[in-house]
């Protein structure tokens, strides 16, 4: 990723830049191993410069939550037209591969374990982490419902097997960054077939 420079550039444009570089610093090694320093100086920028745009890292963290947040929320909810279908599933992998395929750390932002566990970053991330959840949640439930089966114990079920097949999906893409988007739409195509369910 290029440095942000500080010459020629508009606040606006200097707050993505920043915000860029430290999506994928957070997305790679965590909130608990970046410091700001690391940011401006992978950004080509100060820390103080960074401070002025941010006030702190909870505030650059917290910016990089809701660009990440707000881009796999409206990813999800647009996710094709097979709702109540098993292709439901494809289009919903596909929709999140696509929004965050220039920006492969984006899912860690958002499932880092290693967040404060209380405050204003915290309460964002449950926030994005409870909008995917019910969207998902919904997409299992309709799944069931079409299928006939009204077990509440069944749709809970299935509904935790979806959030941590994805979350596994999304860390092994992270560990091959060769693959594209469409090559991943693809890959987990072939294995939703074989599993029965594509």
């Amino acid at each position: 990723m290029g440095k942000a420079g500080t010459k020629g550039v508009s606040r606006t444009d200097r707050e993505r830049q920043i915000v860029d570089v430290a999506v994928e610093e957070f997305g790679r090694h965590g909130y608990a191993s970046v410091s700001v320093a690391a940011v401006a100086r992978r950004a080509g920028i100060s820390k103080p410069l960074v401070y002025s745009y941010f006030d702190s890292k909870d505030g650059l963290f917290l910016a990089c939550v809701h660009r990440v947040g707000a881009l796999l929320a409206d990813a999800v909810a647009g996710a094709g037209s097979r709702r109540g279908s098993t292709g439901h599933a494809l289009d919903t992998l596909s929709a999140i591969f696509t929004a965050v395929e220039h920006c492969r750390h984006a899912w860690s932002v958002l499932y880092d374990p290693a967040l404060p566990p209380s405050g204003e970053v915290r309460d964002a991330v449950s926030l994005y982490r409870g909008r995917l959840a019910a969207m998902g949640a919904a997409g299992a439930a309709g799944l069931l419902t079409r299928a006939g089966h009204d077990d509440p114990l069944d749709h809970e079920l299935l509904n935790g097997v979806w959030q941590y097949a994805v979350t596994a999906v999304m860390r092994w893409w992270s560990e091959h960054p060769e693959q594209s988007a469409a090559a991943m739409t693809a890959r987990c195509a072939r294995l939703l077939t074989a599993l029965g369910t594509g």
